[in-house]
């Protein structure tokens, strides 16, 4: 490891370290726009410059400059400084100053670092160029006269995307960043440019001028628009979500996040369930928790025990735990979280778990996808996936054809390629080091669980610091689910066949409700969709951003949310209700405070009272016997924007569907 002196200070750097990573290792701040840790080295803003000896005297780019044994770095001479001076100088020439009507303001790199590395007094007197604006779709704001040509943007979506949507037209002063043919960026993680541009070139358009940063509170949370759980940032400006930004989780989502976690946070507040309702003469009327609680009690008068409850894609472990009370203290254990119908063993969590882990992902060396759209259920596994691509690793695909963001060949859509596996397949899964399986949704539907477990032998998926073998969930609530004991051995098709009197539907909005024709349906949720429609009593709870709440996602790992912002009119927390539903139906389920309820379900469930991966031990033995038979013909998820109640109550995610999707135009409201 070369040593380094910064400043006077000796340090030792890792082999292949740059010059900047060698100050940030010591403790110095280095200024830059166009260098970022996960993107490649550009080297065009040149505002990192440090004077290094040995070497020319003159200031040198210190993102694009190794470093190596025996160098003394300078970032604190009156060369450097009046280096970036000027550097900051040209990049103002032709910046517009309106940071009063920017998006960016309070939170713009530009604007902190003309402060702390730049001239007191601006020189210029030319006129500033302008550039005309460029579409980027319904989720980019452009005002690219502020665009300073960082090329992050660029860079990105070639890179972490694999979408070449964006580049560079003309050179020097009237070079432009614009999108293909002035398209809209249609991929999912679209807007994490807004987050890497440094200016106020790319700002959010659905949130353009409605709140300032320092106007808004912020809170930790989780999302749960699909399984991967990735951290975010909620912020919030009275009862309000104003918006949602990633948190740096490396382990989980790196700093990404899908578009759609990012913005069906405006669903939030349209089609809300705010005051309870019950069903009279065939049509839903507004009534009262009273009357409510005692219709539901007075349906269990003759048995207690004829109940059942089906958990959600969004709901929090606490609310199914509550939920599992109340049933258990009924003397019923008719719990089921796969709304959809879907039926698998879930006898052993770890033949239901991504073993590989997220970030694990990426070491593989040979990556055979079952039954997967995995850019639509899981926009961020896709990011990772590539980067194992880039890193050498081959893919295979078993169902029907989806356009990939890397090389991978299509088996077709017959499941029977993993009883006989093609030569192409089987040959490479032996020669990698690393090889793994993702069993998508639609697999799992079609039963290819049993078979897929043969696979572990067959390709030496597990070895002893790796587990190959996945499962990628497309609900937040699913593993969480599962291990509170959500699952019936036949499913949905269980519940279904034990004819319950009451039907309690834990923001179920996904599930058939046509054989619970004779139960009385009752909806503890937060949108008025599908769940709400067929509903016979609805009891308007809280959405994710409304409470605290534990969830675990696809690879196992138990995360937890905080509460941001109180839920809107008689709207309750689901744990609340079911506590109040106890009292009315006359049982006692042992808890009386979100602290109470949390302890008993540690003491149940020991793993989820830790934020870390659970342990789900080791894979199960395959069942020699099993097949994989029938064909993939479709995936789980039609439409990427509109895959929960949120989404569907969302203006911008409904835009996104019809226009990026669809190709619908959408039109002003003149026309």
């Amino acid at each position: 490891m070369p040593k380094v002196t910064v400043d006077g200070q000796e340090i030792e750097v890792p082999q292949g370290a740059t010059v900047l990573q060698a100050c940030e290792q010591a403790g110095k701040e280095i200024p830059r726009f166009c260098y970022h840790e996960r993107l490649s080295i550009a080297g065009n803003c040149r505002m990192c410059l440090v004077e290094v000896k040995p070497g020319p005297p003159k200031p040198q780019a210190s993102c694009a400059l190794p470093a190596s044994e025996g160098q003394e770095i300078r970032t604190d001479t009156p060369m450097v400084k009046k280096a970036r001076e000027g550097v900051m100088e040209f990049l103002l020439v032709n910046h517009p100053l309106d940071c009063p009507i920017c998006d960016q303001g309070g939170e713009c790199d530009l604007q902190d670092q003309a402060v702390a590395y730049g001239r007191g007094s601006s020189r210029t007197k030319e006129n500033r160029r302008a550039v005309t604006e460029k579409y980027m779709g319904p989720l980019i704001k452009t005002v690219m006269t502020r665009c300073i040509h960082c090329t992050r943007c660029v860079r990105f979506s070639e890179e972490i995307a694999g979408v070449d949507e964006i580049g560079a037209l003309y050179r020097g002063e009237d070079m432009q960043i614009t999108t293909y043919l002035e398209k809209a960026a249609a991929h999912e993680l679209s807007a994490n440019v807004i987050d890497l541009c440094p200016v106020g070139a790319l700002t959010s358009r659905p949130y353009a001028f409605e709140a300032r940063p320092w106007e808004l509170k912020r809170t930790l949370s989780i999302d749960v628009s699909d399984a991967v759980g990735a951290n975010i940032s909620l912020h919030s400006k009275g009862r309000e979500v104003m918006r949602a930004l990633p948190r740096i989780n490396d382990d989980v989502n790196e700093e990404w996040l899908s578009d759609k976690a990012r913005y069906q946070v405006d669903g939030l507040t349209k089609r809300r369930l705010d005051k309870v309702f019950v069903r009279k003469d065939g049509k839903l009327a507004a009534s009262d928790w009273s009357e409510a609680f005692g219709a539901i009690a007075g349906a269990l008068e003759g048995d207690k025990s004829s109940v059942a409850a089906v958990a959600g894609d969004m709901v929090d472990c606490e609310t199914m735990f509550a939920a599992k009370a109340l049933l258990k203290a009924c003397g019923s254990t008719l719990l089921e979280g796969r709304q959809t119908g879907m039926t698998y063993d879930v006898s052993n969590l770890a033949a239901v778990n991504f073993n590989s882990g997220l970030a694990g992902i990426e070491t593989a060396d040979c990556i055979l996808i079952v039954g997967s759209h995995i850019r639509w259920e899981a926009a961020l596994v896709n990011a990772r996936i590539r980067k194992a691509v880039k890193a050498g690793a081959k893919v295979f695909v078993v169902g029907p054809e989806w356009e990939t963001t890397y090389p991978a060949e299509f088996l077709g859509q017959d499941l029977k390629v993993l009883n006989r596996v093609p030569k192409a397949l089987g040959d490479a899964m032996k020669a990698a080091t690393r090889p793994a399986v993702i069993l998508g949704g639609a697999a799992l539907a079609a039963g290819a669980l049993g078979a897929a477990l043969k696979l572990v032998d067959k390709f030496g998926l597990v070895k002893d610091d790796w587990n190959g073998f996945n499962v990628l969930h497309m609900s937040a609530a699913r593993m969480g689910g599962l291990m509170l004991g959500y699952a019936q051995e036949g499913g949905m098709a269980d519940i279904a066949a034990a004819k319950p009197k009451v039907l309690f539907s834990l923001g179920a909005d996904e599930m058939d409700f046509a054989p619970f024709a004779d139960s009385l349906k009752v909806y503890i949720g937060h949108h008025g969709d599908k769940g709400a429609h067929n509903a016979d009593i609805i009891l308007p709870g809280a959405s994710y951003a409304e409470k605290d709440g534990t969830y675990v996602n696809t690879e196992g790992r138990v995360q937890f949310a905080e509460k941001a912002v109180f839920a809107p009119g008689d709207a309750r927390e689901d744990w609340t209700i079911l506590r109040a539903l106890a009292d009315a139906i006359g049982v006692s389920v042992g808890f009386d405070s979100f602290e109470q309820l949390q302890g008993a379900m540690i003491a149940e469930v020991p793993a989820l009272g830790e934020e870390a991966l659970a342990d789900y031990g080791s894979l199960p033995k395959a069942d020699s016997k099993a097949k994989a038979e029938g064909v993939i013909s479709a995936y789980p998820v039609k439409d990427f924007y509109l895959t929960n109640p949120i989404a569907r109550a969302s203006a911008v995610m409904q835009q996104c569907s019809a226009e990026l999707l669809h190709g619908e135009e959408m039109k002003e409201a003149a026309e």
